[in-house]
């Protein structure tokens, strides 16, 4: 009697911890500004089918015992944490009439500048830092389009009449234009991996093909809410705790056998 099974119901415990940890981060964010939810992908990895088709060796004799053991790895079976990816369906709009509030309709990112470099939100929760430079509530500068440096293409107001977005992304002080919002499209949303909570950088294994929107289409005094769906966060979590709980018996039950096999048949005098 094989207990390997026990490493198959771990890897199942493990993987559902991840989940729970991702959908619990989903839902601590379900009231952020821009917020995309993630999902963790799960696979089944077999020894056996990792190999070429040539290489596996199919016993060509009855049942026996010699042929019994030729497993050829595929008893080695366990769940594979492939990865996460984020979901960049859109949330609702919501109503706020903030002036520097700016939300997008449909797809594209703001650039914003940072420490690490250019980033890409779609919060656009903007607001005036004490510099008079327009910034997201992380503090990174709102970049305007155009080419050229990031820190040439930063928006900085005077304080001398107000300040307001257009629909069209148009960035004015008073009667003032001071430029036009960045915005960008990105092609392959595969290629972009999440930075903290709103930002968004690429791959280094993948190749960062983004385009400008030459018509954006925005709405000003607007934001757009997270697009996690409280409900189905909750139930995925629940479903996700029963099949903990489900790998947590496995593994209890796998670990009596060991203490039989060890303690009781190993005693077991012939």
């Amino acid at each position: 009697m094989s207990t390997k099974g026990i490493f198959t119901a771990l890897s199942g415990a493990l993987a559902q911890t991840v989940k729970m940890d991702t959908i619990a981060n989903n839902i601590a964010n379900v009231n952020t500004t821009g917020f995309k939810k993630d999902q963790q992908t799960f696979g089944e990895y077999l020894t056996a089918h990792e190999k070429e088709q040539e290489v596996i060796q199919v016993p060509r004799i009855p049942a026996s015992i010699e042929s019994f053991y030729a497993m050829n790895g595929g008893d080695k079976g366990f769940v594979d944490q492939t990865g996460t990816f984020t979901n960049f369906e859109q949330g609702s709009l919501k109503f706020t009439g903030g002036k520097l509030d700016v939300a997008i309709d449909g797809a594209g990112f703001f650039e914003v500048n940072t420490p690490s470099g250019v980033q890409l939100t779609r919060a656009g929760n903007f607001t005036v830092d004490g510099n008079g430079q327009l910034v997201t509530k992380d503090g990174f500068a709102v970049l305007l389009d155009g080419e050229g440096p990031a820190e040439e293409r930063t928006v900085r107001f005077s304080g001398q009449a107000p300040a307001y977005i257009s629909d069209g992304g148009e960035i004015f002080e008073g009667e003032n234009k001071l430029g036009k919002i960045s915005l960008v499209q990105v092609q392959n949303s595969d290629s972009l991996q999440k930075v903290g909570n709103n930002n968004y950088s690429f791959k280094s294994n993948m190749p960062a093909e983004v385009s400008k929107v030459a018509v954006p289409n925005l709405k000003q005094g607007f934001l757009e809410t997270s697009n996690v769906n409280i409900v189905n966060e909750m139930t995925e979590m629940i479903m996700a705790q029963r099949v903990f709980e489900g790998t947590q018996k496995a593994i209890h039950a796998y670990d009596q056998m060991a203490d039989k096999l060890i303690n009781v048949v190993g005693n077991t005098k012939g």
